[in-house]
Order: structure tokens, then sequence, then C-alpha cells
């Protein structure tokens, strides 16, 4: 399944197609955040920016899925929970990972999908990108 792009969504989307993860940005409370929303979650803010991350982040949770959700995915698969070096959490896969941990250093890398958008995932900073 191809995730759906929105008016809010698309400059996010955008980027991936470049394989650039960017952050939207509040001008009034400088704090990133992610996903991407209408308004600021602090202040309620409608004219976000977006800004570059830098892809890098640390396992701060993460899971190990052993039994297909639906037929065509290929189960033993882990699901992350990272938090990038700017500070929002993004929900992930962590691919190219033996033995997976909390608190592992990983940095960006991306699995394309079929209509030139890329999804971020990531893998050990030990590990060379695609």
């Amino acid at each position: 399944m191809t995730p759906p792009v929105d008016e809010v969504t698309r400059p996010w989307w955008d980027a991936t197609r470049e394989r650039r993860l960017v952050l939207q940005w509040c001008p009034d409370c400088e704090q990133p955040q992610h996903y991407p929303r209408a308004l600021c979650v602090r202040c309620g803010r409608a004219d976000l920016t977006w800004r570059p991350a830098s892809g890098r982040a640390i396992v701060d949770s993460f899971t190990v899925v052993h039994r297909a959700p639906e037929p065509g995915v290929e189960p033993r698969y882990v699901l992350a929970r990272v938090r990038l070096d700017e500070g929002p959490v993004l929900l992930t896969h962590l691919e190219r990972c033996p033995e997976p941990r909390c608190d592992l250093p990983v940095m960006l890398d991306w699995r394309p999908l079929d209509d030139g958008r890329h999804l971020p995932i990531f893998i050990p900073q030990s590990v060379e990108p695609r």
C-alpha cells in the first residue's frame, strides 16, 4: 500500500523523491515537529517552514515482527522508534541490523516506492548506506 499524500504532507513527500528528510519548524517556537501537521503542536501557529534533518538518530524502542500483518508482507522485520538528533521521533523500519537494541546509533537510508517517492528507513551507523 502506498501512503497517501495531502496538502499538509505534500512538501515532505516531495522531499523524499530527492531522498531528503525534512522537518517542519515553527518560526515562533523554533522547534521541529514530525509527522507533518497543519499547525504547530506547541503554539498553534499555521505558517510552518521546512528544514533539512541530519538523518542521525538513536533507537529508543523497537519490536521484531515475526507474523505478517497482511498477505504480501514478509515477516521478520524490525519496527523501531528513533529519536532524531533534532528531537522529533519517527516510527520506521530498522534494516540491515542483525542485533537491534535500544540506544543504537542509526542513520537514514531510503526504501523506494513505486511512484518515485521514498520511505525513510534507518540502518546502524556502522553500515554503509545504499
